[in-house]
This record gives C-alpha cells, sequence and structure tokens, in this order.
C-alpha cells in the first residue's frame, strides 16, 4: 500500500529529516534543482541513496556515475520495485518521469543514454535523496 500524506504532513517529516527547503517541491509538486547544485551530484562514497519522503532504497552508491548533466546519475535501481516510471509530457517534451514506488515522491527522469550493463541513466534530484554511507 502506498504511503499517503497531506502536503503539511510531508512538509512536517521532511523537516524532521533535514531535507533542505527545495525537498517537498521537488518530490511532492515535481519541481528540479538547478544543475550542479545537489549535494550528491559529487559525492562518491560508498554506501546506499534512499528516499527522503519514506527511506525506500532506491540506488546502490556502486552504480552512480558521472553524467556530466548536473544531477546525481545511476544506471540501475536497487530492485525492480524500487521505481516506477511514468510518461512525462510537460515542459514540450516526451520523457520517462521516476517516483518512489512507495510513496510517489518524484525523483527525477530515467534515459536510454547511460553507460553498460543497463544502458539507462538515473537523473535523480538530489533533494529527493537521502545517503547511508556504508560503514567500514
Amino acid at each position: 500500500m502506498k504511503i499517503k500524506k497531506t502536503d503539511l504532513e510531508w512538509k512536517a517529516h521532511l523537516a524532521s529529516q533535514g531535507a533542505e527547503p527545495l525537498a517537498f517541491e521537488v518530490t511532492r509538486k515535481a519541481a528540479t534543482e538547478r544543475p550542479f547544485t545537489g549535494r550528491y551530484e559529487t559525492q562518491w562514497d560508498a554506501g546506499e541513496y534512499h528516499c527522503i519522503c519514506c527511506g525506500n532504497k532506491l540506488f546502490d552508491a556502486s552504480t552512480k556515475f558521472d553524467a556530466g548533466c548536473g544531477w546525481p546519475s545511476f544506471y540501475q535501481a536497487s530492485n525492480d520495485k524500487a521505481i516506477e516510471e511514468r510518461v512525462d509530457v510537460s515542459h514540450g517534451m516526451r520523457r520517462v518521469e521516476t517516483v518512489c514506488a512507495q510513496c510517489d515522491a518524484h525523483l527525477g527522469h530515467v534515459f536510454e543514454d547511460g553507460p553498460q550493463p543497463t544502458g539507462l541513466r538515473y537523473c535523480m534530484n538530489s533533494a529527493s535523496l537521502s545517503f547511508k554511507k556504508k560503514e567500514d
């Protein structure tokens, strides 16, 4: 069952998680952070990326790569049920939006120009993610 909350509940929850100010607009209203401004765009630590809204594991850091696009990019989701894809025809183009499968948080978009083995580029907003560093 999907996690549902009101806008006020999401705002309070995100604040309690220490989310950056843009997180509500990105995750609940499908906004996009400016390129090269997200806190995870240049992070390369070992660990896991989770949904900032519900904690769902989305990506393993080992699948992150430098796409040069200005947003954290991954070539594979953590599992087949972590992310849902939706057709997005906003802004005069056709893209594939990615949302968290547990809470419908907007994450970013997926493109078919990534590296092997998948050929995919999950282009994510840092504001939609939390990071759990791998313990040594």
